[in-house]
């Protein structure tokens, strides 16, 4: 696996699962926009902190489980989490506003 032909294929492995990464990111932010649209309908934030604090523990684990950095997992899952919020917090300024045009 020294030849440049080896380098490609590890290359290519790598690639492959960065297309998996983002369309699992896709199919996450997804059901997340769901999540945002029940909590905004039923008057619920947009932050969860018991729900997150139960992610952290969670992804911790499964890093570990892995063989991970569950620091770096959990750097990940802040990003994410943060970038949820943000959507949520949107959703629920959108059905706001639609209701208050009712």
């Amino acid at each position: 696996m020294d030849s440049v032909e080896g380098l490609e294929e590890l290359r290519k492995s790598i690639d492959n699962i960065d297309n998996a990464i983002v369309a699992m990111f896709a199919e996450r932010f997804k059901v997340t926009t769901k999540v945002g649209h029940y909590k905004a309908k039923h008057g619920l934030p947009a932050k969860d902190i018991q729900r997150e604090t139960v992610q952290f523990n969670r992804i911790g684990e499964l890093a570990n489980h892995y063989g991970l950095d569950p620091e770096f997992a959990k750097e990940l899952l802040v990003k994410v989490i943060d970038r949820v919020v943000q959507n949520h917090e949107l959703i629920a300024q959108e059905y706001l506003s639609k209701n208050l045009k009712n």
